[in-house]
């Protein structure tokens, strides 16, 4: 999922091409793509993009008559800028946006369709589209610190809960937490002030760091290329690979539809996290460290 450095990529892409510009038409390629009723689609043709804005982990498009676009990119979800009036792709093509500079085409890959496009008039109706996590970015320590522990979850879940912090997904809650030197199941009851304030801090680098890489790999062109898994990244899809600090294996635990990667050395003291699949299957026989995994293998090699 295109997460808060993704987001800003694509505004930064958006904004000379659309603003002060007319949103000529939008065309659908799936009706089932837009989410309300009123106002329809017809009244936002002609009317001016007055500003883009993140909300969350949407876009929104800010137009005259104080109406606004609220993309939902979800999981697969992505835009391509392509020249003016560009046909809808066939299987993956959701809508298009025709300006007089070109055409912004929105695309999601695979069977699910989980993409949406909310139609609203107003800012009480925007807002009501808001989680309301905290912007890390524009926050204080003593206000970071304050939605961090209001409620006792892991790590992991509480950076990544939108209601909590805007913005973070899965991918850059693992960058920030090896970069915070913290374990993804540490429980924020039982964070001091110091490792608050050491969260705050990689949160913050982290996703500055990423907002500006990927701004300059990527230049003047339109992003084509915005996935969960970049070069260059700590421990994110990086599973078995060496850690960048450390030089040990990176680790993953498996849960629901997603994982948490993590540098055993660096995160967890050594200790590897319990997997809830495989040490349900292996029992007693769950490597408890990097280095009884690592015998493990020895033991495994040996054999073969």
């Amino acid at each position: 999922m295109p997460e808060l450095p993704d987001i800003e990529l694509y505004l930064n892409a958006l904004t000379p091409r659309v603003l002060h510009q007319p949103l000529e038409r939008m065309r659908l390629g799936n009706p089932f793509l837009v989410r309300t009723i009123e106002p329809p689609i017809g009244a936002l043709e002609g009317r001016r993009v007055l500003g883009l804005r993140r909300l969350g982990k949407r876009i929104v498009f800010a137009l005259e008559a104080d109406l606004f676009v609220v993309l939902h990119l979800m999981i697969a979800g992505r835009l391509r800028w392509r020249d003016h009036g560009a046909a809808i792709p066939g299987k993956v093509g959701l809508a298009a946006f025709d300006f007089p500079t070109g055409t912004a085409i929105l695309t999601e890959q695979g069977a699910r369709r989980q993409a949406s496009v909310h139609i609203v008039a107003g800012s009480d109706d925007l807002a009501a589209l808001d989680p309301g996590g905290l912007e890390v970015l524009d926050s204080s320590l003593p206000e970071f610190a304050r939605r961090l522990t209001e409620e006792n979850h892991t790590l992991k879940r509480t950076l990544t809960d939108p209601h909590i912090f805007s913005g973070i997904g899965n991918a850059y809650s693992d960058e920030i937490l090896h970069a915070a030197c913290m374990s993804p199941m540490t429980l924020t009851s039982s964070l001091g002030d110091a490792d608050i304030a050491r969260l705050h801090e990689a949160t913050v680098r982290t996703l500055e760091h990423w907002i500006h890489r990927l701004r300059d790999e990527t230049g003047d062109a339109f992003p084509e290329k915005v996935t969960a898994f970049r070069e260059g990244m700590a421990v994110h899809g990086r599973y078995g690979k060496p850690c960048p600090r450390c030089g040990a294996p990176v680790q993953r635990i498996v849960y629901a539809r997603n994982e948490a990667n993590y540098c055993a050395t660096c995160q967890t003291g050594g200790r590897l996290l319990s997997d809830r699949a495989l040490s349900r299957l292996l029992k007693q026989d769950w490597p408890r460290t990097v280095e009884d995994m690592e015998r493990r293998k020895e033991r495994q090699r040996i054999a073969d």
